[in-house]
């Protein structure tokens, strides 16, 4: 095997997490590869729902969640499926997930979780302004519905949490609700509108902007897949998949739902598994959408995107391997016909991505215990573009050695 050349810092996944990395490490001075199987944001990055969720601060197996579970799972192509055939490989990462549903383990998640949002809400404005695309990104806000009185007192704890963590809202009904989406199915009587959440005009042409200013600033991107990393006494060799190698002073995992492997040949066991998301993206003009709604029982969002109109969201936990199963998008796609009833659906394009889970809904941020010189980030699930920037800037604190913005116990790769 051919050892290629010494870097500075090598990041594996080109998708946002690794693109903020790289971006934030070249403008601190650092000399950055960017590995990745594909080109730039083609996975997750590419397909996103667009938004800043930095209100999202509630674990996924939070007790409403937990107790919609057995409904949603008889519903094949309902908010959250499991092919029966995919159930004994996924046994063990669901027992973490109802246990992360344990009150005392919410309290610390949500805890964790507002931390990381602060900072993410700060660190995110930080990366834009010096990225020059500022214009790419809508204060619009969000709108969460709901279809009774009792599904809007259902959610009111979770509200709770958010007003205690310092975030704005505002519940609406009637005349101002119609005011902030106009259209809606008089079926929804309610909802609550967060005036702080943003989105981006296109997640992935986003995405390829913060490449491209990495890039500018020196970066540079290889299109390779890594085989494993080997730690050594001067660094880490990177095995690829071709034969080739390359060695780094230190390296970031931001593989996304592909980074398992690597760290399992680490000795890294953390479990991380991939929620199969799907979406439909509707052409421009398909309805006036005024920002982000979200239809929380139904477990799917529409966004307005200068590309078009998207509607997608809903779980499907099967692994990285089951081909897709387009009547999710299908289902999703005439949901928002009847809560919209003006909605156009034709002409859309349906897209299928792979978001990287774990069980307690926190990302894994931390060092491989085989190296103080790997580094791991990955593991955000639906908040990958959200966290993105405030993950770059930690992982720059962790390969730098010096104290992180925030307490990175609760995300430690090894917690599991």
């Amino acid at each position: 095997m051919t050892a290629q050349s010494i870097e500075d810092v090598a990041v594996i996944g080109a998708g946002i997490v690794g693109l903020s990395c790289a971006f934030t490490l070249q403008t601190a001075g650092r000399q950055v590869l960017v590995i990745d199987r594909q080109a730039p944001a083609q996975g997750a990055s590419f397909g996103n729902a667009g938004a800043f969720a930095f209100s999202d601060i509630l674990p996924l197996a939070t007790s409403g969640i937990l107790r919609k579970l057995p409904r949603w799972l008889s519903d094949p192509l309902g908010p959250l499926s499991i092919p029966p055939a995919y159930l004994p490989t996924i046994a063990p990462w669901l027992l973490r997930f109802w246990r992360a549903g344990w009150p005392d383990r919410i309290t610390a998640s949500i805890t964790a979780q507002s931390q990381l949002m602060e900072l993410a809400r700060t660190e995110m404005a930080a990366l834009v302004s010096a990225a020059g695309i500022g214009h790419m990104v809508r204060h619009d806000g969000s709108l969460e519905l709901y279809e009774s009185e009792g599904e809007l007192s259902a959610a009111l704890p979770g509200w709770r949490h958010r007003e205690a963590a310092g975030i704005g809202f505002e519940h609406v009904r009637g005349a101002r609700l119609a005011e902030l989406q106009p259209g809606l199915s008089p079926a929804f009587v309610a909802g609550t509108f967060v005036p702080q959440w943003q989105t981006v005009s296109d997640p992935y042409r986003f995405a390829l902007a913060i490449g491209e200013a990495a890039r500018s600033r020196g970066a540079r991107f290889a299109m390779a897949e890594v085989a494993a990393l080997v730690p050594q006494a001067d660094g880490v060799r990177i095995e690829m998949t071709d034969g080739t190698a390359h060695h780094a002073r230190q390296v970031v995992v931001a593989g996304g739902a592909w980074s398992r492997p690597l760290t399992a040949g680490l000795g890294d066991d953390v479990p991380l598994e991939t929620e199969r998301g799907y979406n439909t993206t509707l052409p421009p003009g398909a309805f006036p959408l005024q920002r982000q709604l979200i239809f929380g029982g139904h477990g799917f969002v529409m966004t307005p995107l200068e590309t078009g109109i998207r509607v997608g969201g809903a779980v499907e936990l099967g692994g990285l391997h089951l081909p897709p199963n387009f009547k999710r998008s299908e289902a999703m796609l005439a949901k928002a016909k009847r809560f919209l009833p003006g909605l156009e659906t034709s002409g859309g394009k349906q897209w299928m991505g792979f978001r990287p889970s774990l069980p307690d809904s926190l990302p894994a941020i931390g060092a491989s215990k085989a190296s103080p010189d790997i580094v791991y980030a990955f593991g955000h699930g639906h908040l990958g573009l959200t966290q993105s920037a405030a993950t770059a800037r930690l992982v720059a604190q962790l390969l730098a050695r010096t104290t992180t913005a925030i307490d990175l116990a609760p995300f430690s790769p090894q917690r599991f």
